[in-house]
């Protein structure tokens, strides 16, 4: 019992000298609500129920040849965004035929949660998106995918 505890000691006297040599970025990130106008529309004789799911939304972009490194780089920081606002899973493809194209695909349990990613958009995410958007060509294509229960 007593090791335990000077181990324990020691460990917080460890983690205080840690934490003055590697400090955490001092940047505040504007968290007020964002407006998303991309909320998907339900088109057809389908009619999705709040909790019909999961849910697997998939967003393609054609990236500028001279872009492809900072758009990858910026697609790892809105993976967090993503996952945040309730993705279960998250991946983002390449094309190996076409290299500047681009495939994100991340799963929300249900079609209500998907709807509610749309309202925890934060100025901090419009501005990522800002950024990538200035890395593609166009306007990218988004699918929303209904699991189809059998």
């Amino acid at each position: 019992m007593q090791t335990a505890l000077h181990w324990a000691g020691l460990g917080t006297i460890a983690s205080v000298g840690l934490a003055l040599v590697f400090r955490l970025p001092n940047v505040v990130a504007d968290l007020s609500p964002g407006i998303h106008a991309r909320v998907p529309a339900i088109l057809g004789k389908m009619n999705a129920d709040d909790e019909a799911g999961p849910v697997l939304v998939s967003v393609e972009y054609t990236v500028q040849s001279d872009s492809q490194a900072e758009f990858e780089k910026l697609m790892k920081r809105y993976r967090l965004a993503r996952r945040r606002d309730g993705a279960s899973r998250w991946e983002m493809f390449r094309d190996v035929q076409n290299d500047d194209h681009y495939v994100e695909v991340f799963l929300v349990h249900s079609w209500a949660e998907h709807l509610r990613q749309h309202e925890r958009q934060t100025k901090h995410d419009e501005e990522l998106e800002s950024q990538i958007r200035a890395c593609i060509v166009g306007q990218p294509t988004v699918r929303h995918l209904l699991y189809a229960s059998s």
